[in-house]
């Protein structure tokens, strides 16, 4: 029963974050044709605007819009890329924020490069102790053994979806510190656009939480076929 319970709040926890944040995002994805540009072109723009020398623009896959600090490329999805609803627009804002926090040597800037590759890690860990578990069993041949195994399975999963939380602040500077002045201060949208806009750069700043929250699933799907 106790492992039922905390399957059901940990999907609860990690599912509907994630299903906000593709609501959002989607919501918003209606072309407008008064739109001035393209994601793309905006990006372009904003690249040139600030003078991010060496700073390129890339299309990539569907769903994987990102900056690049290494390959210094600003990267977009085709439907933002080449898309003129708000959307397009506060992703390609929020991305190009990513490229002014580097190539200002922010110190926000630094907090991905950090902390993520240790959030992998600690997620590996935890999915590795899980599928040792019935071997862990077999050796300690104790009930403790197994519950001691299993705790230190999700607080090492649980460790590694919160280390997205550290990461946070970068996000949410790329979105309300850079995108929005941007697209509301500076006159680039209309004024009824501007709290869409804000429910938009604050989806986009949750984006990479809400995938880690969604992580847990694996915890919860492991404990339901040990439920078995």
């Amino acid at each position: 029963m106790i492992l039922l319970i905390v399957t059901v709040v940990l999907v609860l926890c990690s599912l509907l974050p994630q299903f906000w944040v593709r609501y959002t995002l989607y919501k918003y994805s209606t072309q407008l044709q008064g739109m001035p540009g393209t994601g793309g072109e905006l990006a372009q723009h904003l690249i040139e605007r600030f003078e991010l020398t060496g700073v390129t623009l890339e299309q990539c896959t569907e769903g994987a819009d990102h900056f690049d600090p290494q390959a210094k490329a600003v990267r977009l999805s085709p439907s933002y890329f080449e898309g003129k609803s708000l959307t397009a627009v506060a992703v390609a804002a929020h991305e190009v924020g990513h490229a002014i926090q580097y190539h200002r040597h922010e110190r926000v800037s630094q907090l991905r490069a950090k902390y993520m590759p240790l959030s992998l890690k600690l997620q590996k860990a935890g999915t590795w102790v899980l599928m040792a578990l019935p071997i862990i069993v077999a050796v300690g041949k104790a009930p403790g053994v197994f519950m001691a195994a299993l705790a230190l399975s999700v607080l090492l999963q649980l460790a590694g979806a919160l280390m997205y939380w550290v990461v946070l602040p970068e996000e949410w500077d790329a979105s309300f510190n850079k995108a929005l002045p941007i697209l509301t201060e500076d006159g680039y949208l209309p004024k009824e656009y501007h709290e869409p806009v804000r429910k938009i750069l604050k989806a986009a700043a949750l984006t990479y939480f809400a995938a880690a929250l969604a992580s847990l699933l694996n915890i919860g799907r492991w404990l339901m076929i040990l439920r078995r």
